[in-house]
């Protein structure tokens, strides 16, 4: 039987996406608090610890995306480990990030990073969220601690 043998063009990208809220555990988000309303989803299930990436298991799906050939993995920085309240700042999470991203280039895998990916801090979906027009100033400092 023919074997055939695909390969990606250089410089093609090829890897996974996660999202904090999916792969973290233990968020503290407005998805986590829509999710913990009983009757939201069937059995009343809740993300809880998910896959434990903030408990260091992120370390075992960066091997098997290396096993696999994988060169890029897209991550998003959960909001509001950052900063929990309007008046604090967890510098702390960012060293856990920091830790996740080196373990991607220790892997040879691009890290690919997202600010948003659609879940805020309880105290910013409170406040009015989207709609509310402080979120500019909101954002920009989430945006400027982070970066």
């Amino acid at each position: 039987m023919a074997k055939t043998i695909y390969q990606f063009p250089k410089g093609f990208l090829w890897g996974t996406t996660s999202s904090a809220h999916q792969v973290e555990g233990n968020n503290n988000n407005n998805w986590s608090a829509w999710e913990s309303k009983p009757g939201h989803i069937s059995n009343n299930q809740v993300s809880a610890i998910a896959c434990d990436w903030w408990g260091g298991r992120w370390r075992e799906d960066l091997d098997r995306a290396k096993q696999s050939k994988q060169n890029a993995h897209h991550m998003s920085i959960e909001w509001s480990r950052i900063q929990p309240s309007p008046d604090r700042w967890d510098l702390s999470s960012l060293d856990k990030y920091r830790e996740i991203i080196s373990g991607m280039v220790e892997r040879d895998i691009i890290p690919i990073v997202s600010l948003h990916h659609f879940t805020d801090p309880i105290w910013i979906s409170d406040s009015g969220g989207w709609e509310n027009d402080a979120i500019i100033q909101f954002f920009q400092a989430y945006v400027q601690i982070v970066v």
